[in-house]
């Protein structure tokens, strides 16, 4: 009689967790078959997207490579360009300094002529005549 009264209370158990679990199996088919069809979807479209990114990234890499050599023809241009420059500044030193022996060297020259006219009008003015009727 106790083995009918456990065995009677083990089936109502069962029966109790069988209707428990039943709602709650029921509930979780939904989500599985929706994660039974996302994967299959995911089967399909990712060998595409991962083909598009290789093709992104190998595109990606030319452009870097492409961009590479534009900086390094830019470096080669602004070195020249910066030689440019220092020519330029030579030649400017050069220039202004030419200049300026150029206006030094005018200035004794007009300075010798005022001082020899001056001389010339004294031994003039010494001589007590002037020259062209004047």
């Amino acid at each position: 009689m106790i083995v009918e009264i456990a065995l009677c209370v083990g089936a109502g158990a069962l029966a109790v967790l069988v209707g428990l679990l039943a709602p709650l199996l029921i509930q979780l088919r939904k989500p599985v078959a929706e994660s039974e069809y996302l994967l299959v979807r995911m089967n399909a479209e990712l060998p595409l997207l991962l083909k598009e990114m290789r093709a992104t990234t190998e595109n990606l890499n030319a452009l870097v490579e492409h961009a590479r050599g534009g900086v390094e023809h830019a470096a080669v241009l602004l070195h020249a360009a910066g030689a440019l420059g220092d020519t330029v500044q030579r030649v400017h030193e050069t220039v202004q300094g030419s200049s300026r022996s150029f206006l030094v060297n005018l200035a004794s020259m007009v300075a010798g002529f005022r001082a020899t006219r001056g001389v010339v009008k004294a031994h003039i003015h010494r001589e007590g005549g002037t020259n062209n009727g004047g």
